[in-house]
C-alpha cells in the first residue's frame, strides 16, 4: 500500500513538472496544465488513477489554504480603498451574470436552488488564469487590468458566502434546516471572529519567541485547518473558517510570515486539486454529448462577455477597446466553480451527470480563453491600425523651463519635485491611458504627445526650455528622443534616464548626462546598511560619496573603450583593485590617527 502511494505521488509530481513548464511556455497557464494532466492520468485517459474522488477529497485542503491566503490579502483598510470598483463593478458583474445564467438553468428545468448555486458558480472567473494572462501581457496596470483585478477580488469574496450557503440550501431542500441550526452556524462564526481577535496574535507572539520555524509552520497549519474544521462542524463551509482566520490576521505583524509558510502547501495541494478535477472530467460524456457541452461553453462565454462589456462601460468607465479586453480576460469559468459544483453534488443539489457536464464546460472555457484572447487581441490591433488615432493634445502657449519626456514612475517624481518648487514645466507622454489617469489627479501640465516628433517639441515650447528630462522606459525610444533634443536644441541641458551602463554610454555619445535609474537608490540602501552595521553615519556617508565618485570616474573611463569588451573587463577589474586599495588606505590612515603619538626623547 505504501509502495502504491509512493508511486502515485511520483506520478503526480512528474505530471506537474512536465505539464506546467510546457503550458506556461505556450502561454496557457498552470491551471490548464494541471487540468490536462489530470485528464491524461484519470480513468478516461491512461487510467493510472481510478479512485479520483478520494484524491479530490484530500486535495480540497488546497482550496482551504487558498481561501486563507486570500483572507490574508484582504485587510479591511485595503477593502475600504478599493470599495467602489470592488463592490460596484464586481458586485454588478456577479449579480447580473448569476441572474442571467441561473435564469436560463431555471427555465431549462433545474430547481431554483440548483439554478441559483450553479448560476453564481458560473459567474465566477478564474483568478489564477486571468491574473496570469494580464501579467503576461503587462496589462495589470492598465485601466481594464485594474478593474479586472477589482472584479476578481469581489468574486473571491462572493465565493465565501456561496460556499457557506450550499449546505443550508441543501438542508432546506431536505427539510432539516431549523432555527437551532442557523443559530449554531451564526454562533460558530461569532466565536471564530471573537476568539481570533483575542487569541490569534497572542498565540503567534508566543510561538515566535521560540525561534523554531517548524513550530511556527505547525501553528499556522493548525490555525487554518482548525478554523476550517470548527465551521464545518457547525454545518458551514470549511473554507469560510480558513478565510475568516486569514482576514483576522491580515493586519498583524505575522501576515507575510504566515503567507510564506502556507504558500508551498497551498500551491502543491491546489495543483493536486486541479489534477483531481481533471481526473473527474467525464470524457465519455463530452464525446457522447458534444453539442450540449459546446452549447454550454458558448452560452457561458457569450453571457459573461456581454455583461462584462456592460460593466466595463458603465460603472467602470472604460473605453470600448478596454471593455472588450476586460471581457476577453474574465469571460471564462473559474476554479471556485469546481468547488461549488462538487459541494453541491455532495449535498444533493446537483446530480452526478449535471456536475460532469458543468465541470467539462468550465474546464473547456478555461482551456479556450488564452487562445480566444490571442484572437481578440489581434482583431483589436487590426482594427486599431485602420482606425483614426487619438490626436495629440493642443498645448498652451507657455514658456516652460523644463520639458519632461515620459511620465512613468521615473518622470512623475521629477514632475512632482518641479511642481513643489513652482518651476514651470511641460510633460509629454505617449500613453493615452497614463495621461487620463494622471489628469484625474489634477496634473494639468501633462499632454498627450510623442517626444520623438520635432513638431510636438516645437508646440510644447521647447525653444524656451533650459533642461530636457528624458524619462522614457524603453531604451531605444529614450535614445531617439535624446538625439532629437540634442540636434534641435544644442544649448539646452539633456538629462536622461539610463537603464544600465551600456545605455548610459550610448547617451554619453549624444552629449547627454545619464542617470542610472537604480544607482542612487542602491547607494542610499548601501549607506543605510553600513550604518546598521555600526559604522558612524558621517563615515558611511563619506564612504558612499567616495564610492560614487569612483564609480562615475570608472564609467567615464570605460566610455572611451565601451565597444571593446576585453578592455571593459580589464578596466572593471582594475577599478575593483583601485577601490579596495582606496578604502584600505582610509582604514590605515584612521588607525594611525587613532594610535598614540610616540613620546619625544
Amino acid at each position: 500500500m505504501h509502495g502504491d502511494s509512493l508511486v502515485l505521488s511520483l506520478v503526480f509530481l512528474l505530471a506537474a513538472v512536465i505539464a506546467v513548464p510546457v503550458f506556461k511556455r505556450l502561454g496557457l497557464g498552470a491551471v490548464l496544465a494541471y487540468l490536462v494532466a489530470g485528464v491524461v492520468l484519470g480513468p478516461d485517459g491512461l487510467g493510472l488513477v481510478r479512485d479520483a474522488d478520494r484524491i479530490l477529497n484530500a486535495a480540497e485542503i488546497g482550496v482551504i489554504m487558498m481561501l486563507f491566503v486570500i483572507g490574508l490579502e484582504l485587510s479591511p483598510s485595503r477593502l475600504r480603498v478599493m470599495r467602489k470598483p470592488v463592490f460596484g463593478a464586481g458586485g454588478l458583474q456577479v449579480l447580473l451574470s448569476g441572474a442571467a445564467l441561473g435564469g436560463m438553468l431555471f427555465a431549462y428545468g433545474q430547481s431554483w436552488k440548483a439554478a441559483l448555486v450553479v448560476g453564481l458558480g458560473l459567474a465566477l472567473s478564474s483568478t489564477a488564469v486571468s491574473l496570469q494572462l494580464l501579467a503576461e501581457r503587462k496589462e495589470l496596470a492598465t485601466d481594464h487590468g485594474r478593474l479586472g483585478f477589482a472584479v476578481l477580488l469581489f468574486q473571491d469574496l462572493a465565493a465565501i458566502p456561496l460556499l457557506a450557503a450550499i449546505p443550508l440550501l441543501a438542508g432546506a431542500k431536505n427539510q432539516t434546516l431549523t432555527w437551532p441550526d442557523a443559530m449554531r452556524a451564526i454562533g460558530a462564526i461569532v466565536m471564530v471572529i471573537a476568539g481570533g481577535r483575542l487569541l490569534l496574535r497572542h498565540v503567534f507572539r508566543i510561538v515566535a519567541r521560540t525561534r523554531m520555524p517548524e513550530v511556527f509552520t505547525a501553528t499556522s497549519l493548525l490555525v487554518v485547518l482548525g478554523s476550517a474544521w470548527f465551521l464545518q462542524l457547525a454545518g458551514l463551509s470549511a473554507g469560510l473558517g480558513a478565510f475568516l482566520a486569514g482576514v483576522l490576521l491580515s493586519d498583524s505583524e505575522f501576515r507575510h510570515e504566515l503567507e510564506s509558510q502556507i504558500e508551498p502547501f497551498k500551491s502543491l495541494l491546489l495543483g493536486l486539486f486541479f489534477i483531481a478535477i481533471g481526473m473527474t472530467i467525464d470524457l465519455d460524456r463530452v464525446i457522447a454529448e458534444p453539442g450540449r457541452i459546446a452549447a454550454g461553453v458558448g452560452i457561458l462565454l457569450a453571457v459573461k462577455f456581454c455583461i462584462l462589456l456592460l460593466v466595463g462601460r458603465m460603472p467602470g468607465r472604460l473605453g470600448w477597446r478596454s471593455a472588450l479586453r476586460l471581457g476577453g480576460v474574465l469571460w471564462l469559468g473559474g476554479e471556485f466553480a469546481f468547488v461549488v459544483f462538487n459541494q453541491a453534488e455532495q449535498v444533493g443539489l446537483l446530480s452526478a451527470a449535471d456536475n460532469d457536464r458543468l465541470v467539462a464546460i468550465v474546464g473547456l472555457s478555461m482551456a479556450l480563453t488564452p487562445l480566444l484572447l490571442i484572437a481578440l487581441t489581434r482583431w483589436l490591433a487590426a482594427t486599431e491600425r485602420g482606425a483614426p488615432r487619438r490626436a495629440f493634445d493642443t498645448m498652451e502657449d507657455t514658456q516652460p523651463r523644463v520639458l519632461v519626456a515620459g511620465m512613468g514612475r521615473f518622470g512623475q517624481i521629477v514632475a512632482r519635485l518641479l511642481t513643489a518648487q513652482h518651476i514651470p514645466f511641460v510633460a509629454l507622454e505617449h500613453s493615452a491611458e497614463t495621461i487620463d489617469d494622471l489628469r484625474r489627479f489634477g496634473n494639468a501640465r501633462i499632454y498627450y504627445g510623442d517626444p520623438t516628433r520635432p513638431d510636438l517639441l516645437r508646440s510644447a515650447g521647447a525653444e524656451h526650455v533650459r533642461v530636457f528630462v528624458v524619462a522614457m522606459d524603453d531604451p531605444e525610444t529614450n535614445i531617439r528622443a535624446a538625439r532629437l533634443m540634442r540636434r534641435m536644441y544644442p544649448h539646452a541641458t539633456v538629462l536622461a534616464r539610463a537603464r544600465n551602463r551600456q545605455h548610459a554610454w550610448r547617451l554619453m555619445d549624444l552629449n547627454a548626462e545619464p542617470f542610472r535609474e537604480t544607482f542612487g537608490s542602491s547607494l542610499e540602501l548601501g549607506e543605510r546598511t553600513l550604518q546598521a552595521l555600526g559604522i558612524d553615519a558621517g563615515k558611511a556617508a563619506e564612504d558612499v560619496r567616495r564610492f560614487r565618485a569612483h564609480d562615475e570616474k570608472v564609467l567615464r573611463e570605460q566610455y572611451l573603450v565601451y565597444d571593446d569588451e576585453a578592455a571593459v573587463i580589464q578596466t572593471a577589474r582594475a577599478a575593483r583593485r583601485d577601490l579596495e586599495k582606496l578604502f584600505a588606505a582610509d582604514e590605515q590612515d584612521g588607525e594611525s590617527e587613532a594610535a598614540p603619538a610616540p613620546l619625544e626623547k
